[in-house]
């Protein structure tokens, strides 16, 4: 790509984001005041990453048991297999 269209592009972003932030710092005390006067405090939404958190936390945690299980099993199967031998 020329390089003048990716300067253009970079600065593009960089102003969309400026616009951005400028628009939610004009909107904030509007969004307040209404909140006041309807009386209901905006719950915040759990974002991609708090979800992605729990996500893996969960699948960590049930790794984790069937990584015990499977431990239990082997050293059922170990046991079994020196108490067979003994005899």
């Amino acid at each position: 790509m020329n390089k003048h269209f990716e300067d253009t592009r970079y600065y593009l972003k960089r102003a969309g984001e400026t616009a951005k932030q400028g628009v939610q710092e004009e909107v904030e005390p509007l969004q307040e005041r209404v909140q006041d006067i309807i009386g209901e405090e905006e719950e915040p939404e759990p974002g991609r990453v708090e979800k992605l958190r729990a996500d893996l936390k969960e699948v960590g945690e049930r790794a984790e048991g069937e990584a015990r299980e499977a431990i239990d099993q082997a050293r059922g199967k170990v046991t079994q297999y020196r108490g067979e031998r003994s005899d």
